[in-house]
């Protein structure tokens, strides 16, 4: 949501996500349509493995945030708000960005 931690093109990928699914959201809504976005924050993938290409500068200024703990989510609960969204519950939830992150987009 605010990142600029994982190097440039991780993050300019990101902020891609968030300002296509705003202009999505915009364009189809009087269609029906509704684009929203799961803003995952550490999850059980893959990606740790990957860990040396990001900018050590960008990795050094993640530590306030690491200091919340090692949790890690589990795939599924990404799954879980991606029912949700899906969801009759969410027929009016449009153009949102939320954050699945235990809480480190609030660090």
């Amino acid at each position: 949501m605010r990142g600029g931690a994982a190097g440039a093109a991780y993050t300019a990928s990101k902020h891609g996500v968030v300002g296509l699914t705003r202009s999505v959201a915009w364009a189809y809504a009087k269609d029906g349509i509704r684009c929203n976005a799961i803003l995952p924050g550490p999850t059980m993938t893959g990606i740790a493995d990957t860990a040396a290409a990001f900018d050590p500068a960008g990795v050094a200024r993640l530590a306030p945030v690491l200091a919340l703990g090692e949790r890690m989510a589990e795939p599924e609960r990404m799954a879980d708000v991606a029912l949700f969204l899906a969801s009759d519950a969410a027929s009016f939830v449009n153009g949102a960005l939320v954050p699945v992150d235990g809480g480190w987009s609030a660090a």
